[in-house]
């Protein structure tokens, strides 16, 4: 099982976390949700992509982008780690 960690722009309540969870809990092959209100981040387990996570927030109305690994990989397009690749 794989984790991804994405940063959620436009959470503000309990309302807010109810609704991530329940667009990501949607996507295929998602087994695991935790959202972190307060630092405005979600780490998601199991097998969907990135790019299936990051739509189902988009659609949602939670515009989110890809956090940075913590072994020292590259965010954003152009790196090795990309969720674009």
């Amino acid at each position: 099982m794989k984790r991804i960690e994405l940063r959620v722009e436009g959470m503000s309540c309990a309302s807010c976390v109810r609704h991530v969870n329940a667009a990501l809990a949607s996507v295929t092959g998602v087994t695991e949700v935790s959202v972190d209100l307060a630092a405005g981040r979600v780490r998601v387990g199991g097998d969907a992509d990135a790019r299936s996570l990051l739509a189902a927030l988009q659609d949602a109305g939670y515009p989110a982008r890809r956090e940075a690994p913590e072994d020292g990989g590259t965010q954003g397009c152009g790196g090795s780690t990309c969720c674009c690749h």
